[in-house]
């Protein structure tokens, strides 16, 4: 049966293999371009180049069963049990640890990654004699040094239904984010940062503040205050890659750790507990060492009846609750 894939708002001008790696996560991007040479993946039914930009008015067709489609190398297995926060028939929501990539690295495919983790959750339940193995299909995404909630499609159906809640902007996303210095909003105000983000030419991989780029915008209110650092709420409107991150910098106020945007890769206890004496000739244990940021929630339309709402929240991780700790201990607000 061939598959029909419409191309949305949001993919025009994506090209066609990058396309083909979000509907397909676990099968390479060199087994998904050969298919593409191979004729067996087309555009409005007519060959195309792995590179062909997508427009608004095209159908990709995928003349190849799902099933027959070969997975990436066999990853390296995670070896801590996944958190599940919520599963349906339709969606499955996780509580994503920090040292967990998203998706299949592009580089090393070996490394693991919370699909093919899922993936091999759904196999193991089939071969049990349980409900019968999934594809998990990414509808957002979260850095690897981020943690909190991943929500995962489990059919094409699901995938498309939350894609277009998402472009409707139907689906609210909370998250927590620990930064340096000491925010001047006052208790119960929030700020509506509205900045254009677009890619820095000057770094590869980052995202920047740009005239022209695109439209971006996050609420922010202060959760819980310390000396010279705060607990924010916040919440992005859009869903522009490393937002949060880059909105936060531009206003002055970088996560607490953030080697791409702020000016640590660790926070140690020495550098806010005064007096600090770690052991001599041990090297000092940081109190986090990766992104100060955490996805609290989501709230999404319920796939199988729309008129509902769900609304799922992942705790705070151990190391931030542990950071956190800290601060009220030995940087408690000014008075």
């Amino acid at each position: 049966m061939t598959e029909h894939y419409s191309v949305q708002p949001d993919q025009v001008g994506m090209e066609l293999d990058e396309f083909l790696c979000r509907l397909y996560p676990l099968t390479s991007k060199r087994v998904l371009r050969q298919l593409v040479r191979d004729g067996q993946i087309t555009v409005n039914a007519q060959p195309a180049a792995p590179g062909h930009r997508l427009r608004d008015d095209e159908v990709v067709l995928v003349d190849i069963e799902e099933d027959e489609l070969p997975t990436s190398l066999e990853p390296r297995p995670y070896e801590e049990p996944l958190d599940l926060l919520h599963e349906d028939e339709h969606v499955v929501v996780v509580d994503k640890p920090a040292d967990l990539l998203v998706e299949p690295d592009r580089w090393d495919e070996t490394r693991p990654n919370l699909l093919s983790a899922l993936h091999a959750l759904a196999l193991a339940r089939a071969e049990a004699g349980g409900a019968g193995a999934f594809r998990p299909r990414l509808v957002h995404r979260l850095d690897r040094d981020t943690s909190g909630v991943v929500v995962v499609a489990k059919t094409v159906d699901a995938e498309r239904a939350l894609g277009a809640a998402f472009e409707r902007g139907d689906v609210r996303k909370s998250y927590f984010a620990l930064v340096e210095g000491e925010h001047p909003l006052a208790d119960g105000e929030q700020e509506l940062i509205e900045l254009a983000i677009g890619p820095d030419s000057k770094r590869g991989g980052t995202m920047c503040v740009r005239r022209d780029g695109k439209q971006s915008a996050t609420r922010v209110a202060v959760a819980r205050r310390f000396r010279g650092f705060t607990w924010l709420a916040c919440e992005p409107l859009t869903g522009r890659t490393h937002q949060i991150r880059v909105h936060l910098s531009a206003k002055g106020f970088p996560l607490a750790v953030d080697p791409l945007y702020g000016r640590r890769r660790a926070l140690l206890l020495s550098e806010i507990k005064s007096g600090y004496r770690h052991k001599p000739g041990q090297p000092e244990t940081p109190l986090i060492e990766r992104l100060t940021l955490h996805a609290s929630a989501v709230e999404f339309p319920d796939v199988g009846d729309p008129s509902r709402t769900v609304r799922i929240e992942a705790p705070i991780p151990r190391d931030l609750e542990r950071t956190l700790k800290q601060l009220a201990k030995v940087r408690p607000p000014r008075r």
